[in-house]
């Protein structure tokens, strides 16, 4: 009775042993390739838009009627963002 209590404890230690190998697996390396990946497909300053082409990453401050932070208010006026 000792003897088949030995056995099925150390199959169970050596099962609880193994389970953690697959736990975390070695990771591949990878090789640096020459290809830069880019937002889109655009390239570097532009983004994807609504519908599909690529724009600008900025706007141009001189198509705006008020600086950056501000948007137009009432009568025309430029106000502050979120008052």
């Amino acid at each position: 009775m000792t003897r088949i209590l030995g056995t099925v404890l150390a199959a169970g230690l050596l099962a609880i042993a193994a389970a953690p190998s697959e736990a975390m697996p070695i990771a591949p390396v990878k090789a640096p390739s020459g290809v830069e990946q880019v937002a889109g497909g655009c390239g570097q300053g532009w983004h994807r838009g609504p519908y599909g082409g690529c724009r600008r990453n900025y706007a141009n401050p001189a198509a705006h009627a008020c600086p950056r932070g501000y948007h137009v208010g009432p009568g025309g006026r430029c106000r502050g963002n979120g008052k």
